[in-house]
């Protein structure tokens, strides 16, 4: 049958040739059309998955919480960090064709309002004792909060010191802010100085320099970046709001979106450096086993046109690609390409023994059309096999793929003979053989006890490394750190105040937060919870009577009933010199604090002699945040009572959903980008709230299912090619001698990675598969020659056409360890280990275990040929009878 259909399409050529045209540019016009890919990785994931169910269950409560960029703000100062994201948040909120939510989950009118009632009581006495104890340099500032005030303020603090009632060593870090902001102002360059430092000390939290703009922007799924367009806009809109690193600001983008769209740039900026690689790399590999430039040109005339027309129908199928089912492309290219340099090769073979072209065509098809056929049923079940997985990502590309080969097997057996009949390549001066090889073959057969004996210790030797086979279950560690949206992820997860992995429980009512959080936080792996009780505090009475004691104290300090008019320059010019003066005289002896007030009173003296306009812009560096800051305690000293009815409505839906649930935001103790800490916190809070989600619970809930959809692939496409190999070979030792070797070269590959250092992740893990359905295509064609009657395979055109289809297969998927992206060349380096070990075992296993060809082939040969149709056949006999 196959003999048939390749003559007729020898007989045919032109409308063969015509028809897949036809097709092909069909195929290419409808790709064109269909052609999208969704990168939502969620889709990723069968959704009917029970962690799933409760992502999408949280995602329908929290909608607003789904999909999001953050913008990260860092600052010199807390004052200049706050100031920048809520302009950037405000500038960005009328966007709404970009931009659907914008949300502060640390500042705004609220925070500034209720900042102390949010504190814990503990907390909140402490903060209130150190604003009294600064009543003294407060009241001056507040009744003038101008440059003339600040250098009152000085003067008092030097005189304080010199009469007893303070402390030099206290005003050091006070004095050294002010001349450090001074010395910036007449070096010219712009200067702001922070007041919330200068009160605390100079000491700030993480939380204090660092801000948080939550946005969720309209996304684009048909476009590679969905959140391209929204980012650009979020960029150029801090840009115009100069939060550039020029004017201290610094201003990052994470956050699934930001992660997503990075993914994909970096992945692109590869793909023109990997392309390139790969098909010049496979047009020498063709060129080295055809020795041909028309058997070149079909080669990849049939391969490209194959690759369109699966394309078509992959779209088709699926309706669109996702960011793993794209990659059937390259597998399209590294597997479905053997066919043609099997084909090729063993027409070549016969070209040297057959006295015409179309005689050499028909003897190919006698020749590998058997093996060329069960090793597509095996490719295709092998890909199939995803089909039922639960990892819907691979299903989808085992789909494509194998579907893919079924293209890649007709057009071999169609098209390829036509276009070689059209072609019409010159035929073989020579054998075509790998003669340097001759000699292996017999080597192995005399030495095959020892072989075996070797392999089979190795492999014993071997066994404990699979026990410690370290597995990456953390998506995070196959991404770029290089790209800006993973850096800052890894810079905010070292901190547990700003890390993003934290775990989201959902209450079944406000009522029950207190239980549930008390249950949480009684765990040894949870660090804290944070919920709606966080912003609506239950023990808020005794928080306002300390605010109010403290309020009262303060109230007359920072709202003086009588201000000087604001100064001229020439009381600036006074109130400096006088604070130059005083300073001067505690610059005496060597204590904490002589030094600092030795350089502030020098500073002072050129601030007093510059121009006007440079003591302009030190009153500007000095005040703002002053002014700002003696505004925000007037608001925070007069905070009202908390309730769900008063909460901002924004604020409150962060916490409690539409239907009256509540979300319990969970964070870890310790390094929460452990793996184990990471799978240790989700188990434990799991135990008290088994529909828990958040990124600790989606990755080690993944990593189960993955695994899972790969075990349950594995075995399945074992079983499904065990079936197939046993009905076409109907012999179990040759099944046995297919498959055995396969199974060695996969431990070997697993036991090398631990040798070699480098973990299983959810990238490279889809190798194994892959170098699965590669590894059974090449043992069938030896197990199928060795049935023919070949015995010195390895210097046989077999051997020729594996070992250069393993090169183009190897080239296809190896080019992806020039990527850039971790989890690409992970997998790339991955197939490359796999492919070698896959190669030693096809070379030098499999002849070991099937030993000297059977006596009698003919009796097995597919279509009742014999040994004397078969002229290479033939004469590989009268080789093994000459030995």
């Amino acid at each position: 049958m196959i003999e048939r259909l390749v003559a007729f399409s020898v007989q045919r050529r032109w409308i063969v040739i015509a028809v897949i045209a036809l097709m092909t540019a069909m195929s290419a016009g409808v790709a064109a059309h269909l052609f999208r890919i969704n990168t939502d990785v969620e889709r990723l994931i069968d959704a009917k998955e029970p962690w799933r169910q409760d992502e999408i269950n949280y995602e329908k409560a929290f909608p607003q919480r789904t999909n999001t960029i953050v913008a990260v703000i860092d600052g010199r100062t807390p004052e200049a960090a706050e100031e920048a994201a809520a302009e950037l948040a405000k500038a960005l909120a009328v966007h709404k064709n970009l931009i659907e939510t914008v949300n502060r989950p640390d500042g705004g009118p609220f925070f500034d309002k209720n900042g102390l009632l949010l504190m814990s009581q503990q907390e909140l006495e402490k903060t209130t004792e150190q604003l009294v104890q600064q009543q003294g340099l407060l009241g001056p500032l507040a009744a003038d909060p101008s440059l003339r005030g600040v250098m009152r303020v000085l003067t008092l603090g030097a005189k304080g010191v010199k009469s007893g009632d303070a402390k030099l060593d206290e005003l050091e870090k006070p004095m050294g802010q002010i001349n450090t902001t001074l010395e910036t102002v007449l070096a010219g360059e712009p200067a702001r100085m922070s007041w919330q430092l200068l009160l605390s000390g100079g000491e700030s939290r993480s939380t204090d320099l660092r801000k948080f703009v939550m946005i969720q922007p309209v996304l684009d799924f048909n476009a590679l970046q969905p959140g391209y367009a929204a980012s650009k806009l979020i960029r150029n809109v801090g840009k115009n709001l100069k939060i550039t690193p020029e004017h201290g600001l610094r201003m990052r983008l994470t956050g699934p979106v930001a992660v997503a769209d990075d993914e994909f740039s970096t992945l692109s900026d590869d793909a023109v450096l990997n392309n390139s690689v790969t098909v010049g790399a496979i047009v020498l590999f063709l060129w080295l086993a055809l020795r041909s430039a028309p058997l070149v040109v079909a080669v990849l005339i049939t391969t490209f046109s194959g690759l369109i027309v699966t394309a078509a129908l992959g779209l088709l199928m699926v309706g669109e690609l996702n960011p793993i089912s794209v990659a059937f492309a390259a597998l399209f290219v590294g597997l479905g390409i053997d066919f043609g340099i099997q084909f090729a090769v063993r027409y070549r073979a016969d070209r040297y023994e057959q006295p015409s072209l179309e005689a050499a065509i028909r003897a190919a098809a006698r020749g590998v059309g058997w093996s060329l056929t069960l090793a597509a049923i095996s490719l295709i079940a092998g890909f199939f096999a995803f089909l039922p997985t639960a990892f819907r990502g691979v299903s989808e590309l085992g789909l494509i793929a194998g579907v893919g080969m079924v293209v890649a097997y007709l057009f071999a057996l169609t098209l390829l003979p036509a276009l070689i009949a059209v072609f019409k390549p010159r035929g073989e001066k020579e054998a075509v053989e790998t003669t340097w090889l001759a000699g292996v073959d017999p080597w192995i057969l005399r030495n095959r006890k020892g072989v075996l004996i070797g392999v089979g210790l190795i492999t014993l030797a071997g066994m404990p490394l699979l026990w410690k086979l370290p597995f990456d279950s953390n998506p995070m560690h196959l991404r770029s750190p290089k790209v800006e949206s993973i850096a800052t992820y890894l810079d905010l997860i070292k901190d547990p105040a700003t890390s993003p992995n934290v775990i989201d429980v959902l209450a079944p009512s406000v009522a029950d937060v207190p239980d549930v959080s008390k249950r949480l936080e009684g765990l040894s792996a949870v660090a804290q919870t944070v919920s709606i009780d966080t912003f609506v505090p239950r023990d808020q009475d005794q928080k306002l009577a300390t605010i109010a004691d403290t309020a009262q104290l303060l109230d007359p300090i920072l709202n003086p009933g009588r201000r000087p008019p604001p100064p001229t320059d020439a009381e600036n010019v006074k109130a400096i010199k006088e604070a130059a003066a005083a300073l001067r005289t505690l610059a005496v002896g060597d204590q904490p604090g002589t030094k600092t007030a030795g350089a502030l009173s020098t500073t002072l003296d050129k601030l007093g002699n510059a121009p006007v306009a440079t003591r302009e812009a030190a009153s500007v560096a000095l005040t703002t945040d002053l002014k700002t800051l003696l505004m925000r305690l007037r608001g925070l000293l007069h905070p009202e009572k908390i309730t769900l009815e008063n909460l901002p409505p924004q604020l409150k839906a962060e916490w409690v959903a539409a239907d009256g649930r509540a979300r319990i935001e969970v964070h870890p103790k310790g390094n929460s980008n452990n793996d184990q800490v990471l799978r240790r916190f989700a188990k434990e809070v799991q135990t008290i709230a088994p529909h828990a989600t958040g990124a600790p619970v989606a990755t080690t809930s993944s990593s189960y299912t993955i695994l899972g959809a790969f075990v349950q692939a594995g075995l399945t496409a074992l079983v499904l090619i065990f079936i197939i190999l046993s009905v076409a070979l109907r012999k179990p030792w040759d099944v046995a001698m297919t498959l055995g070797p396969l199974v060695l070269a996969t431990l070997w590959t697993l036991m090398a990675l631990k040798v070699v250092g480098m973990p299983l992740n959810f990238a490279n893990i889809i190798a194994l598969p892959l170098m699965l359905a590669v590894g059974v295509a090449f043992h069938i064609y030896y197990v199928i020659a060795w049935r023919a009657g070949v015995a010195d395979m390895l210097a046989s055109s077999l051997t020729r056409a594996i070992f250069f289809s393993a090169l183009t297969t190897g080239t296809a998927f190896g080019s992806l360890v020039l990527s850039s992206h971790p989890g690409t060349a992970s997998m790339g380096k991955l197939l490359a280990l796999s492919l070698f070990f896959t190669l030693v075992a096809a070379f030098f296993v499999v002849p070991a275990f099937l030993g000297p060809p059977p006596k009698k082939p003919d009796a097995d040969r597919p279509e009742g040929r014999t040994a004397e149709a078969d002229p290479l056949i033939a004469r590989k006999a009268e080789t093994v009878a000459a030995k």
